[in-house]
């Protein structure tokens, strides 16, 4: 069986006494509902009392506890556009009541309050660019700070799951604050832009036997000219060493709560998906599910999936009903993804979408109940 799962914010369901209706219509077996998620401008086409929720930076959706907080330098706010003192457990319970599981979206390293707040944990390209939105893993402040969101998180709420989004380092891409990139570097320009070179991805560098200033440079003749990096297996090694231990720690705190990962089969991608390999460590815990994103609706995006199954995972996969993809295709987009062994597929987004993308959403839920 195909399990299905749409993704909301908590002020999709918050003063919408028909989120819930819609969301049974639909025949969810869960919501995935942001508790801790980055600055973003939401539309809301179905809520009754707003149109444009503007959540001015990351938050969690929880009380924030002064006794679990105190004294560290990275810590969550609360989100002061919010009137209820505690959205996620609010919204969290309104689903249940109708039956629905809910599974807890928690977003990481993604936080430009924190990265303007305290740069130097921030990630820096090779030209001493700071990406203030991303959040270094290199760092064991930022996997501290990440393994006690995801915990404090789904704190005395009954949630079936945890989703974790940017479990891992982030890189050039920035889709916000009118972002102005598109199109100004090749793929492997951006590949390069993406590789973080602060002091504590230098070190890791060193600890392989890489001299850090050699392989500074040698990324910035790559983005200038498409020169080679040697030893480029050092950098991409680092970034998962890394990656791994910041998710071990996130697991472990999460005491045993499902888990499943935003993730990409390929080992340099940086983003909400970072790239991702099984734990090196034995008998280390592993994601139960990880979530590929397939809102391309290509066959690469497809093959992914069935790479990701052939090796033994069990994958869900990511799609959308919104821009840039077209509603025609996703219907015959996921009858391919189920093919090549998505056991589940998650919708983006139940309060993003207006009322005639819902008949998408329909249409998908159609599919996977003849599936």
């Amino acid at each position: 069986m195909v399990t299905l799962s749409g993704h909301a914010y908590c002020w999709d369901v918050l003063g919408d006494p028909a989120f819930v209706d819609r969301a049974v219509d639909l025949g969810l077996d869960s919501v995935t509902l942001a508790a801790a998620y980055h600055s973003v401008r939401a539309a809301t086409p179905l809520h009754p009392r707003h149109q444009v929720i503007e959540a001015r930076y990351a938050a969690l959706y929880r009380l924030v506890r002064q006794s679990v907080w105190q004294g560290r330098r990275l810590r969550p706010l609360e989100p002061a556009w919010m009137a209820d003192p505690d959205p996620f457990r609010t919204a969290a319970h309104a689903l249940t009541a109708r039956g629905l599981e809910v599974v807890a979206w928690v977003v990481l390293t993604h936080n430009t309050r924190l990265g303007e707040e305290h740069p130097d944990v921030a990630v820096v390209n090779c030209f001493g660019d700071r990406y203030a939105y991303a959040l270094c893993p290199s760092w064991e402040e930022v996997r501290d700070y990440a393994a006690l969101l995801a915990a404090e998180a789904v704190r005395d709420v009954a949630v079936s799951m945890v989703s974790l989004e940017s479990c891992g380092q982030l890189g050039v891409v920035h889709a916000g604050h009118h972002d102005k990139t598109a199109g100004a570097w090749t793929d492997a320009a951006q590949r390069w832009l993406s590789v973080c070179c602060c002091p504590a991805c230098r070190r890791n560098w060193s600890r392989f036997g890489a001299d850090p200033d050699r392989m500074v440079a040698q990324l910035r003749a790559a983005v200038r000219s498409g020169m080679p990096v040697d030893n480029a297996d050092v950098i991409v090694e680092a970034r998962l060493q890394a990656t791994e231990t910041m998710r071990s720690q996130c697991l472990d705190a999460l005491d045993g709560t499902a888990v499943i990962l935003h993730a990409s089969g390929d080992r340099w991608a940086t983003g909400p998906s970072p790239g991702y390999r099984p734990p090196s460590t034995p008998h280390a815990r592993r994601p139960d599910r990880l979530l590929l994103n397939a809102w391309s609706t290509t066959p690469e995006a497809v093959d992914a999936v069935a790479s990701a199954f052939r090796d033994g995972d069990t994958v869900h996969a990511y799609v959308t009903a919104l821009p840039p993809a077209h509603g025609e295709d996703l219907p015959g987009h996921v009858r391919a993804l189920v093919a090549a062994g998505a056991s589940g597929i998650n919708l983006y987004h139940l309060g993003l979408a207006p009322a005639w993308r819902q008949r998408t959403l329909h249409e998908v839920s159609t599919i996977l109940e003849k599936s």
